[in-house]
């Protein structure tokens, strides 16, 4: 069963509410999904623009990934899923709070991951790695591996039911995530 429940993500002090709401309107919750998220290119560091990704990104995140850790330790069991992102590896002068938020929630969920396996519980915490998906999300010029959005959803859809601690969205932008860190700071600096 599955109920379609919408709320802002940036209004932290009704989160908990509408989830608890949301679980007891299902009777339950076995899987929560985050992937809610925003980031613009921000080439001149408009504030503005830097805030709301982090509002979104990181303590909207934060809130809903702590409701939803605690929830599943309760009942025992569960299965959070976050959707990051592959600009997490390194930071970006195009979209720097943008990349840096989705470093926070890679390392979030580890931290989640972390904290159940201590728990040996059947509780899963999945982050999924997208690269370029085409969608409004996709910004700039000059985009490459962009993956159609069936193929993305059908990957995505195989990492959760496969229980993965990470997927990369498509498979190949694993190997783009290992050769951005391997990248010499001098080099990347440059980029």
């Amino acid at each position: 069963n599955f109920i379609v429940k919408s709320f802002d993500i940036t209004q932290i002090e009704s989160i908990t509410n509408n989830l608890e709401e949301l679980a007891e309107e299902l009777n339950g919750i076995d899987l929560l999904i985050i992937s809610s998220g925003t980031g613009d290119l921000n080439p001149d560091l408009d504030f503005a623009i830097e805030k709301r990704t982090i509002e979104t990104n990181v303590i909207g995140f934060t809130c809903v990934c702590d409701w939803a850790l605690n929830y599943f330790i309760k009942q025992g069991s569960g299965h959070l899923v976050g959707i990051s992102s592959v600009a997490g590896v390194r930071g970006s002068k195009h979209a720097p709070s943008y990349y840096a938020s989705k470093s926070y929630q890679m390392n979030y969920l580890e931290a989640m991951r972390q904290k159940v396996t201590a728990l040996k519980k059947p509780i899963y915490v999945t982050d999924i790695r997208p690269g370029l998906v085409d969608t409004e999300m996709a910004k700039g010029d000059g985009l490459f591996w962009v993956a159609p959005v069936e193929k993305a959803s059908r990957q995505i859809y195989k990492a959760i039911s496969n229980r993965k601690r990470v997927g990369y969205i498509t498979k190949r932008w694993r190997l783009i995530a290992i050769l951005l860190k391997r990248i010499p700071n001098a080099i990347y600096d440059k980029m």
